[in-house]
């Protein structure tokens, strides 16, 4: 499990093999495109910094719309890279919504997309995040996971 961004912080470097801090979202989807095209296989997990250190928290909207469309365009040169086999989730772990008041955590849902096997349907409001992890043990062949239910073989409508 490669971690990149915080993600060795979040997780107290529990079940990261490998860790690389990124200073910004720019950094860490720079890093990202890296690990894509040397690793085969495996598990890359990443954290981008910038949406919640500098923009969520600082109720930054500007900088906010910005690093969205950064994300946008970095997402778009980066999909033709994904194969039908590889699982991509795209999610955030908490809202932060920069117009909201103060600056902590805001409550709003957060998005939830996933590329695999070239599929494109309505995953629907999700009844927990545990289903995130149940569809990574599902991909990746953990027997045994018992929280949540993957997302990856059911249609949903």
């Amino acid at each position: 499990m490669i971690g990149v961004g915080k993600i060795s912080d979040i997780f107290a470097d529990q079940g990261v093999t490998e860790s690389f801090s990124s200073a910004s979202n720019r950094e860490g989807m720079t890093r990202v495109d890296e690990l894509w095209q040397e690793r085969c296989d495996g598990f890359i997990f990443a954290n981008l910094v910038d949406f919640d250190m500098l923009f969520g928290h600082r109720r930054d909207l500007a900088g906010y719309a910005q690093a969205l469309e950064e994300f946008d365009r970095w997402l778009g040169e980066f999909l033709p890279k994904i194969s039908p086999d590889d699982l991509v989730i795209i999610t955030a772990d908490h809202g932060n919504d920069p117009t909201f008041r103060g600056t902590d955590h805001t409550r709003e849902e957060v998005p939830l997309f996933v590329l695999h096997r070239g599929e494109r349907r309505n995953l629907g409001t999700r009844q927990t995040f545990a289903e995130v992890a149940a569809s990574l043990a599902d991909y990746f062949d953990v027997q045994g996971w018992r929280t949540g239910t993957s997302f990856l073989n059911r249609v949903i409508v």
